[in-house]
C-alpha cells in the first residue's frame, strides 16, 4: 500500500537542536545537551534546491508561506545562518525568515550588525519568541533589544511571539529572568489566553496545567491530519523529514521528498506510521502485549503524549521502527 504525501507549502530548516534554553514547553527537546550537531552546509544546500520547486511563495511575512531557519537557537551558528539565507535568496524564496530567543542579544551595535548583515543577505523578517517558559533563561531586557532593533532593521515585518507575554512582561515591570513558579506567583494570566501546545516536553515538565485522561480515551484517534499536513513542515540537521510538529517522527529522508511526494510512501516499510494512520490503539496494544509497555497512572493530557510516552519506551527498548529518527531526540526525553 502506498500513501502520497502531500507537497510541502512552507517548511522550515532546524539547523540545530542544540540551544541556550530548555524550555518546558519545547516540541523538539531543545536544550545545551544536545551536541554541536549543526547541519553540513551539503544537506542544507541539498535541502533548499528539493524545496525550491514545491514551497509557495508570498510577500505576506507568514510561516505559513516561504522558508524560514529555526533551532534550538539558529543564532548560535552566525555564519551557518547566514549562508542559509544567502542560497535561500539565489533559490528566490520568499519570505525567508529566522526565529530567534534573543539570548544573544546583549549589545544593540551587535545586534544591529548581525541583522543588517542577514537583511542584506535575503532576509525578509524575524520572528523572536517571547513567553514565560523561555522567560527562565533569556532575560526580558534582551527581548525588547531584539525587537528594538529587528524593528529598526526590518520594519513592520517582525513578528512577536506570543505578544500577549511581551504586553504582559512589560506591565510587571520584568528586566531579567523569572521562573516559572514566580510568574504564576505574579499571575500568569497569559496562559489562559496564550496558545500552548499539549505535546513535546511541555507533556512532562508542563502535565500540571492540563487535565489527565486514561489511554482508552484517545483511542480511535489517528494522527493522519497531522502526518498529511503540509503546512509548516521541518526538516532538521539530520535531514529528516518532520510533519505537524510530530518531533521525533520522520516520514523520510529529505532527499526521498520528490519520490514520496509523486510515487508515494510504502507504508509496508513504514509499520510506524502505518498503524498512526489508522488508529492510536493499535499502537497501545503493540507497545503493551509485545513490548510490555505501562501506561503512566497519572494519564496523558493529550493523543500526542500518549504517543511520545510508547515511541519514547519503543526506543528504550530498541524497536528498530526507522521511523523514529533522529534517536537523538529521545535521549532528551525525560
Amino acid at each position: 500500500m502506498k500513501l502520497k504525501i502531500p507537497q510541502p507549502i512552507s517548511a522550515g530548516i532546524i539547523l540545530s537542536y542544540t540551544c541556550s534554553s530548555q524550555c518546558k514547553h519545547c516540541i523538539y527537546y531543545s536544550s545545551p545537551k544536545w551536541k554541536g550537531n549543526w547541519m553540513e552546509e551539503e544537506l542544507l544546500i541539498e535541502t533548499l534546491e528539493i524545496l525550491s520547486d514545491m514551497i509557495k511563495r508570498s510577500s505576506f511575512i507568514s510561516f505559513n508561506y516561504g522558508i524560514h531557519f529555526s533551532g534550538g537557537e539558529p543564532f548560535l551558528n552566525f555564519e551557518l545562518l547566514l549562508k542559509a539565507v544567502e542560497k535561500a535568496k539565489k533559490l528566490n524564496y520568499t519570505p525567508i525568515l529566522v526565529e530567534t530567543n534573543a539570548i544573544w542579544c546583549t549589545k544593540e551595535k551587535t545586534v544591529l550588525e548581525k541583522l543588517e548583515a542577514l537583511k542584506k543577505a535575503g532576509l525578509d523578517g524575524i520572528l523572536i519568541s517571547v513567553n514565560p517558559f523561555l522567560l527562565e533563561y533569556v532575560p526580558f531586557k534582551r527581548t525588547e533589544l531584539a525587537i528594538r532593533c529587528a524593528s529598526q532593521v526590518f520594519s513592520n515585518k517582525v513578528l512577536i511571539y506570543q505578544e500577549i507575554f511581551y504586553y504582559e512582561f512589560k506591565k510587571l515591570n520584568i528586566s531579567g529572568t523569572l521562573f516559572l513558579h514566580e510568574y504564576l506567583k505574579r499571575g500568569g494570566y497569559g496562559l489562559y489566553y496564550a496558545e500552548l501546545l499539549p505535546v513535546g516536553r511541555a507533556c512532562y515538565e508542563l502535565s500540571f496545567l492540563f487535565k489527565k485522561y486514561p489511554s482508552e480515551v484517545f483511542f480511535g484517534k489517528n494522527c493522519k491530519t497531522e502526518l498529511l499536513n503540509p503546512y509548516h513542515v521541518h526538516i532538521d540537521n539530520y535531514g529528516n523529514y518532520i510533519t505537524g510538529f510530530c518531533a521525533g517522527l520522520s516520514l523520510g529522508h529529505i532527499s526521498e521528498l520528490k519520490s514520496l511526494v509523486k510515487e508515494g510512501m510504502d507504508l509496508k516499510k513504514k509499520p510506524l506510521l502505518h498503524i498512526l494512520m489508522q488508529d492510536i490503539k493499535l499502537l497501545y496494544q503493540i507497545a503493551v502485549n509485545e513490548y510490555g509497555y505501562q501506561p503512566l497512572s497519572q494519564g496523558y493530557i493529550s493523543k500526542c503524549h500518549l504517543c511520545l510516552d510508547i515511541r519514547k519506551f519503543l526506543v528504550s527498548k530498541n524497536v528498530n521502527f526507522q521511523e523514529l529518527s533522529p534517536k537523538e531526540y529521545y535521549q532528551q526525553v525525560i
